[in-house]
């Protein structure tokens, strides 16, 4: 079985963002994406923590089109204009 996730590298360990159906001392093969590299704006938004947290966000897809509305323009034009106030 293959499958890609994301997970969190923290004091010498591996913290995966969602569970794993694995059994205790299983061993795995593990490829290591360096997504600070691909996504490095989106990185340094969040802390590892942020990421985590935001995992058990239960935002439904009903406050997403509210949220959406509310844009005017282009998402992309929000969005940039978003990143330059930070």
């Amino acid at each position: 079985m293959e499958r890609r996730l994301q997970a969190v590298y923290k004091h010498g360990a591996l913290y995966p963002l969602e569970p794993l159906q694995l059994q205790d001392m299983q061993k795995v093969t593990l490829t290591i994406t360096d997504t600070s590299a691909i996504d490095e704006d989106l990185a340094g938004y969040f802390t590892p923590e942020e990421w985590l947290e935001a995992e058990t966000d239960t935002v439904t897809w009903d406050e997403v089109r509210r949220a959406l509305a509310g844009i005017s323009g282009s998402l992309s034009d929000a969005v940039s204009a978003q990143r330059q106030e930070r």
